[in-house]
């Protein structure tokens, strides 16, 4: 997993889709957007997310394994096109078959990201979120 983040943060799209199994199914935004499925979808949403998430940070407050599931908690970071700096809470849950991601759900409030977008400062609850010490 942190050699997806590593990827990520380096704008490899490449490196990232490569540790994915072709039959992914990925909630980028769980309960909000339906899921992409696939490494063709997960490409193009990848293409997406990158024009628009600069300088990106993805920092792990915690995180904890079971079986073939990888829990973590913590906050992303990025400058959104726009020049306003976007930091969100989330959790993610990702599933593995060996050494590949078959399925990934991240929970994520995007209005969080809206309101920081459009300047609006955080709310008390989620600036205590965003202020933790990560491990």
């Amino acid at each position: 997993m942190r050699q997806v983040m590593a990827a990520w943060a380096a704008g490899d799209i490449d490196g990232v889709v490569g540790h994915m199994s072709d039959d992914i199914v990925w909630h980028y935004a769980a309960a909000t957007h339906p899921p992409v499925r696939g490494t063709v979808q997960v490409r193009k949403l990848l293409g997406v997310l990158q024009a628009e998430m600069h300088d990106v940070v993805w920092t792990v407050f915690a995180s904890a394994e079971t079986a073939d599931r990888l829990f973590i908690e913590g906050v992303d970071s990025y400058t959104a096109a726009n020049g306003a700096r976007i930091a969100t809470p989330y959790m993610g849950i990702v599933e593995f078959r060996g050494d590949l991601i078959t399925g990934w759900r991240d929970y994520v409030d995007l209005g969080v990201a809206a309101a920081q977008r459009a300047g609006e400062p955080n709310p008390p609850h989620v600036q205590e979120l965003l202020d933790r010490s990560s491990t």
